[in-house]
């Protein structure tokens, strides 16, 4: 399976020049690039490059890998804008959304990230540097570094191009790594149903409950500041509510780490599966109350879905997703569904049978009961593996 490993470089003042030069050149090529490229209709990567090659070389400085690696990115670019037209991702024809897409050429930004192969830019793990090319020239002995785990990773399984990135500031190499996934585990002995939430982030069917009250608490006051930030209408004010936002989308990405890492972990060692929810088209479905508009609408579902998926795919834990519908209203033993199931938010009592309870626990034996009868559907010949999440 492939993944990315982040790794922060550490140049001095002289390269981090450097670095920048490339990058502004690098993404001046593409913009002309893809001018011509809109204007001309081509999409194919050697028609483009035979139009623009020796343009990059010329008027950019680019050495004749970069202007290579230059036209594919926009190649890709185009290929990407394609893709999502035809999955009705930018609106369906004549949307405002979809017109603005295909009406101009893509523009990449001054600082977009660049790729760099094999052939400019290496790596020396010996040492824990890297010599890359830039348009002062090839700057050798440039160090890196980045977590234990991350670097050991790099060294066995890197595999393909690396971007160069720069944000607030800082440089980062992002490279792709094959990493060999662990056999799936096609005959767990169960599953671990996972039912996700507002209030309780992550509750499973074994009563783990993962609470969001100390996370509602840092998100209500991060809203707090933002408003602040808002009424100020400056630019200085609205930097730091972009780094803000960044620093909260870091905080959600952290949770859902550690939520997807207990999760899988728990069914790795006891031969599990994992089974969620699928919840797309959430927000569409459901009315919340006014105050859980913004907490809806804001944390990252998907994210956690995918960070399950990825992480279960490397040690063979089979992942399912089941209906979503009425999970925390069925009682798991007689199955009768009602509203009057549930007289309050975190409490679940069958009008039939009688069976009481947490309502999250009872949602996830839900999940965990349709996910036993699910598995065998997609257990078939045709379709071994883990499930991929819904788009």
């Amino acid at each position: 399976m492939k993944i990315v490993v982040q790794v922060r470089l550490l140049p001095t003042p002289n390269e981090a020049l450097a670095l920048t030069a490339t990058l502004r050149a690098a993404n001046a090529g593409a913009n002309l690039a893809s001018a011509l490229s809109f204007e001309k209709g081509i999409t194919s990567r050697n028609d483009l490059q035979k139009l623009v090659y020796g343009r990059l070389k010329g008027e950019f400085g680019l050495g004749a890998q970069t202007a290579v690696r230059t036209v594919k990115k926009v190649v890709d670019a185009y290929a990407t804008l394609r893709a999502n037209l035809r999955a009705g991702r930018l609106g369906p024809q004549g949307s405002k959304r979809r017109a603005k897409a295909t009406s101009k050429p893509v523009t990449f930004r001054e600082d977009a990230a660049q790729p760099f192969d094999d052939r400019i830019l290496s790596w020396q793990h010996d040492t824990g540097t890297v010599s890359i090319w830039t348009v002062a020239g090839r700057l050798k002995g440039m160090r890196f570094i980045g977590s234990p785990d991350q670097i050991k990773t790099l060294a066995e399984f890197r595999k393909g191009e690396t971007d160069l990135i720069c944000r607030d500031g800082k440089w980062f190499l992002i490279a792709v790594c094959e990493v060999p996934a662990e056999p799936l585990n096609t005959a767990p002995v169960d599953w671990i149903g996972v039912d996700r939430g507002i209030v309780n982030l992550a509750t499973t069917s074994d009563g783990t409950n993962y609470s969001g009250r100390r996370l509602s608490r840092y998100r209500r006051w991060q809203a707090r500041k933002k408003a602040e930030l808002q009424a100020k209408r400056t630019r200085s004010a609205n930097r730091r509510l972009k780094r803000r936002a960044k620093r909260e989308a870091r905080h959600a990405a952290h949770i859902n780490h550690k939520i997807s890492k207990e999760c899988v972990a728990v069914a790795k060692r006891t031969g599990r599966g994992v089974a969620l929810e699928e919840l797309r088209g959430i927000r569409d479905r459901v009315r919340p109350c006014r105050d859980q508009r913004a907490p809806l609408s804001s944390w990252p579902f998907h994210q956690l879905d995918r960070y399950i998926a990825y992480k279960a795919e490397r040690v063979g834990v089979p992942v399912i997703w089941v209906d979503a519908a009425y999970t925390s209203q069925r009682c798991p033993r007689c199955g009768h569904t009602a509203k009057t199931n549930r007289p309050a938010r975190d409490q679940f009592r069958c009008r039939r049978c009688g069976l009481a309870g947490p309502a999250d626990i009872v949602a996830g034996v839900n999940v965990r009961n349709r996910a036993r009868s699910a598995w065998v559907l997609v257990n078939g010949p045709a379709s071994q593996g883990t499930c991929t999440p819904p788009l």
